[in-house]
């Protein structure tokens, strides 16, 4: 309270200060001059001319160039016509006989041969061998047919765990097959080693 009565004076004279303050401004010559700017347009604006400089330029003199040499020229002969006449060239012509031919001797067969492998695919190594570590051998006995594709196969192995891979094996492998008097016939007896060795 004390505070508010102790500054009642200095906000009067603060207030009282203003209000002249603001009467001086009104009443008095205080004025701010505006510059005004002056802004001027050209309706026809004047365009000033360039002067283009033309260059010299003469063209050069071409050089002379000789014409190649004409081709040499060619004599033309006039061919000679013969003065013997064919009558009397075709005694001297040898008589010959022309060599027969007896189509019905000619043969065209296949001669003989034994069946032939055309695609042989190696076998795959059973996984639980390669665990294991075993190695073997095995020997396949089979025939094939007429088509080229193998039947009656049997496989006889070191180790049973080679039997059903070397078997698979046969069965994907293709042959020409046996030809005897120009036919094709099954092929017996045909044997085939197998080693099956872990690379090192």
């Amino acid at each position: 309270m004390r505070r508010f009565i102790a500054g009642l004076p200095i906000a009067a004279i603060i207030t009282i200060g203003l209000f002249l303050l603001m009467r001086f401004f009104i009443t008095g010559d205080f004025k701010l001059e505006k510059k005004r700017e002056i802004v001027r347009l050209d309706i026809n604006p004047k365009v000033q001319e360039l002067e283009v400089r033309q260059r010299e330029v003469k063209p050069e003199r071409t050089k002379d160039v000789k014409p190649p040499p004409p081709p040499p020229a060619i004599e033309k002969q006039k061919a000679v016509q013969p003065k013997e006449g064919i009558a009397s060239i075709s005694g001297s012509i040898p008589d010959f006989e022309p060599p027969k031919l007896n189509r019905g001797n000619i043969n065209f067969q296949v001669s003989d041969r034994d069946a032939q492998p055309l695609v042989r695919i190696e076998p795959i190594y059973p996984p639980r061998a390669a665990e294991q570590g075993r190695e073997g051998t095995c020997t396949g006995y089979f025939d094939v047919s007429a088509e080229g594709k193998p039947y009656n196969i049997k496989v006889v192995c070191s180790s049973s765990l080679f039997v059903r891979a070397a078997t698979r094996a046969i069965e994907k492998w293709k042959y020409n097959p046996k030809i005897v008097d120009g036919k094709a016939v099954a092929r017996r007896g045909v044997q085939t080693p197998f080693k099956f060795q872990l690379e090192k």
